[in-house]
């Protein structure tokens, strides 16, 4: 699974949870870029991710993602 098919999963399920199909997720897009992606619905987002793709992530991981490019590469490597 490449990056950006990643970051196209994280755009739907953002998309779904804020309800708002306007949001274009990037590598560099951090959580204060997007509206309504509150601490939240940031946890909301983390358990979808890891529901969809059968992960789990480390609490200092979801607690240390400064955009959305290091949620992409840590998926993909506990993907790998």
């Amino acid at each position: 699974m490449t990056e950006d098919e990643i970051l196209q999963t994280l755009t739907r399920i953002l998309r779904d949870l804020l309800m708002d199909d306007s949001i274009v997720l990037a590598m560099d897009t951090r959580r204060e870029d997007v509206p309504a992606w509150d601490s939240f619905n940031y946890i909301n987002f983390i358990v979808a991710l890891e529901m969809e793709y059968g992960i789990k992530f480390k609490v200092s991981d979801v607690e240390s993602f400064e955009n959305v490019g290091a949620i992409v590469k840590q998926t993909k490597a506990l993907r790998s």
